[in-house]
């Protein structure tokens, strides 16, 4: 072990304090817990922040949970800690208060006037610390604040601050009381983990939590530096500005990893095929089977299946999950759904009863504001439900199953007449570009909306044409329908605008006026559903006088009744639907007057003009060319690439390894100079210079102006007598060089550095382990500047009369090396 003392009169040893550092915090007094709880708590505060998207923001209530929590944790372990109880003592106070304020900060829902906790609330609080994880990490954002959501929240706050608070105020030393920050490290990654893909601040809030808490640590074991603290911020600074430049280059195509969706994947509607493409099942097989029962419909509003946004040249899809207003990012409810605004449209209550409905595709109405199930499957209904927000399309997981009932609540969106709409833009809404699409649809839409003006003038035009020149059919020839295709990808569009007879059905019509829509700039989408009113039983039920559909009527819905038409986005008013398929009863039949070009008059036309001669080319085709023909781009991309990636890479991998390899190259020049340049007395004198820098940098305290046998008697008393021997023989033996007359012979001067490099290492023995870390990668000998002793004495004599020391001096040297 190090013996850091000096002899004082007595004999006895005194402890020295390495000079550049800051005292003990044990000399700070009463201002130490202030600084300890100010420090953790402010870090603590870092630490949970993820959490807050989880429930909708810095606005929700799950702040006061959180604020609650830290500072009810903070009081709790100070009160401890200055009232000495005991473990047991503190944990029991601990538990007791957190239920007695769990009611108001966590579970207000189960109080007495928003603060008296009751039974329920004990019950609550207890069964949400071992359930509450489960809920907030398999229900999507934002969470409902009902039930034992907040829980978690509140109770990893409380105990974080209870730990590390009574971890901080009650240890003995400063060693142990710096454990203390690893406590929001933890609480900073369990709250990462509750959370989402938004972070709240990440690199201000990650940086200034590490300096603060490595500054702190520091503090507390008593080894602050002023540098230590710049260097570690501009470190940490450097690091964090490196990775958010080369994060996005390195991360690209690597999501961030997020738990709950590893717990629950998120619903990918891509894994199922696309709605629209199945339409013409629900008029083949399903035409006359009732699939579904809907009650309080009001009369107009139609049944939504899927809405799909996205095109890839063979059929219409929702888009994946990650759009910015897509219609495939289906989360599972764990809030209250979408909550319309005051005034935007009529709340109704419908049940629906499934009949034999396939897919996955939940019928829905408007805007859906809560939806319950009903009977046995109820909870199987609660967890594999997912919801779109942006469409109020909702699908179960498992699939749909004969007999499921439930009840929706939603908002009915009023549709706006077109004169309403006469002078409003299209609305900014951003959705994925079609792919694929035929010539012949920006053509067509040209044409149709040649003269219309403004964004619903365009919409209804290219609406109005479609119905007049289409033609209806299912296809069914075996019903007598006229052929027409199934399908909507890019050769069916081309057939049904460029061939000679436009026929169809809302399958085709609606894919072709989204399509024409988004080619003219207005944001388009396509929608499967079911319109009561739209088959032919509904025209049959019409003639026969039943038409009720109303508010508080019951409609059965069959095959028949499914419909795809187009919403259209206006800013303001929403999506509003159009409907641009042909009336069923408009079906072509054999005379049917087809669509054909004008043919055009038979001219005799001239014989062609000769052929121009043909000139060989100036180059030899048919030799092997030598030439590079050049760099591939792909792969000078991927150089581009790599050569970023290393730039950003190399510079914080630069500012950590290079201050210790400059440290490491300027010991190694010194050394090297002080052995090889100069005489034998100036490289003896080095050696000796040597051991004493080496002491510096284990601040080993080094005496300036005090001679080579001074100087070794007090690193001795600092560094134990393993050291005694070597010092002191380098000593007598640098004097003996210095002050005898002559000069040592080369293999003397070697023996000598040898020795240095021995005591060096018995000296770097001597000390703790920390020490030689730190020694290491030092600059304090670099850095400091002190009084040699002298290292020759003037001399009278010519330096030519003597070569050697004379005997005398050497055997003088000798006794006092042995000595």
């Amino acid at each position: 072990m190090s013996r850091l003392t000096a002899p004082t009169g007595a004999g006895t040893a005194v402890r020295r304090r390495p000079r550049g550092r800051t005292p003990a915090p044990d000399d700070a007094g009463r201002r130490r817990p202030v600084v300890d709880v100010t420090v953790l708590l402010l870090t603590l505060v870092l630490a949970v922040l993820p959490v807050l998207p989880v429930f909708g923001g810095p606005g929700s209530r799950v702040v006061p949970a959180l604020a609650g929590g830290l500072v009810l944790g903070v009081v709790v372990a100070a009160v401890a800690a200055h009232r000495a109880w005991s473990a047991v003592g503190t944990a029991a106070t601990a538990v007791l208060v957190w239920l007695l304020a769990g009611g108001p900060l966590a579970a207000p829902g189960t109080t007495v006037a928003g603060a008296a906790p009751t039974l329920t609330t004990v019950t609550t609080l207890l069964r949400g610390a071992v359930t509450s994880w489960k809920e907030v990490l398999t229900l999507e954002p934002p969470l409902a604040v009902t039930g034992t959501a907040l829980v978690a929240p509140y109770a990893l706050a409380f105990t974080g601050a209870v730990t590390a608070t009574s971890v901080a105020l009650r240890a003995r030393s400063g060693r142990v009381a710096s454990a203390a920050a690893v406590v929001p490290v933890v609480v900073g990654l369990v709250a990462v983990l509750l959370g989402t893909r938004q972070t709240v601040l990440p690199v201000v809030a990650a940086v200034v939590a590490g300096v603060t808490l490595v500054t702190w640590a520091s503090w507390r074991q008593g080894l602050l530096a002023v540098r230590r603290v710049v260097a570690l911020a501009v470190g940490t600074a450097v690091v964090a500005v490196g990775g958010a430049v080369a994060g996005p280059v390195l991360a690209e195509g690597s999501p961030r990893f997020v738990l709950r969706e590893h717990l629950v994947p998120p619903f990918d509607p891509r894994d199922h095929p696309s709605p629209l493409a199945g339409y013409r099942r629900f008029v083949k097989e399903w035409k006359d089977t009732e699939l579904l029962t809907v009650r309080g419909l009001p009369d107009g509003v139609p049944v939504r299946l899927a809405t799909m946004d996205l095109y890839d040249g063979v059929v219409w899809n929702v888009s994946g999950q990650g759009a910015p207003d897509g219609s495939g990012s289906f989360r599972r409810p764990g809030a209250p759904l979408a909550v319309p605004a005051a005034g935007a449209g009529r709340p109704v209550e419908v049940e629906v009863d499934v009949h034999a409905l396939p897919g996955v595709w939940l019928p829905t109405v408007g805007q859906v504001v809560d939806l319950q199930a009903a009977g046995p499957d109820s909870a199987d209904v609660r967890d594999e439900l997912r919801v779109n927000d942006a469409t109020g399309a909702a699908v179960l997981t498992g699939g749909l199953t004969d007999g499921l009932s439930y009840t929706l609540r939603a908002v009915v969106p009023p549709v706006p007449e077109d004169a309403e709409l006469a002078d409003v833009p299209a609305a900014a809404v951003s959705l994925p570009q079609p792919l694929a699409v035929p010539d012949v649809v920006p053509l067509v839409a040209t044409e149709l909306a040649a003269t219309a003006s403004g964004p619903v003038g365009t919409a209804r035009t290219l609406e109005a044409g479609l119905v007049e020149r289409g033609w209806f059919s299912h296809g069914l020839t075996d019903s007598g329908d006229h052929p027409s295709l199934s399908g909507h990808g890019a050769d069916r569009m081309t057939s049904l605008l460029g061939g000679d007879l436009m026929v169809g059905d809302s399958e085709q019509y609606a894919s072709a006026m989204a399509l024409m829509a988004r080619e003219l700039g207005l944001p388009a989408r396509v929608v499967l559903g079911f319109r009561p009113g739209a088959g032919e039983r509904a025209e049959e039920d019409a003639a026969a006088g039943d038409t009720a559909t109303g508010a508080a009527g019951e409609v059965t819905l069959t095959g028949d009744d499914a419909e795809a038409w187009v919403e259209i986005a206006f800013a303001g008013h929403g999506w509003v639907p159009f409907h641009p398929t042909p009336d069923e009863s408009k079906t072509p039949s054999q005379d049917t007057p087809q669509d054909r070009a004008d043919p055009q008059p038979q001219v005799v036309q001239s014989p062609p003009p000769a052929p121009e001669p043909v000139t060989p080319p100036e180059d030899d085709t048919e030799q092997v060319r030598t030439e590079d023909p050049g760099t591939d781009d792909g792969a000078a991309s991927v150089w581009r690439r790599v050569a970023l990636v290393a730039a950003v890479g190399a510079v914080p991998l630069l500012l950590v390894l290079g201050p210790p390899l400059l440290v490491s190259a300027l010991r190694h020049r010194r050394r090297r100079r002080r052995r090889t340049r100069g005489d034998g007395v100036a490289r003896v004198a080095g050696g000796w210079d040597e051991v004493l820098d080496a002491a510096t940098d284990l601040a080993v305290p080094v005496p300036d102006g005090g001679t080579r046998r001074e100087t070794a008697a007090l690193l001795v008393a600092e560094l134990g007598p393993a050291s005694a021997s070597p010092l002191t023989r380098l000593a007598t033996q640098a004097d003996a060089a210095v002050f005898a007359p002559g000069q040592p012979q080369p293999a003397e001067v070697d023996a000598y550095w040898d020795q240095v490099s021995r005591t060096v290492a018995t000296m770097h023995a001597a000390v703790t382990r920390g020490q030689r870390l730190r020694a290491r990668w030092s600059t304090a000998s670099l850095r400091r500047r002190r009084s040699r002793p002298l290292r020759r004495r003037p001399s009278t004599a010519p330096a030519s009369t003597t070569a050697h020391p004379s005997p005398r001096a050497r055997a003088s040297a000798r006794r006092d090396g042995a000595s």
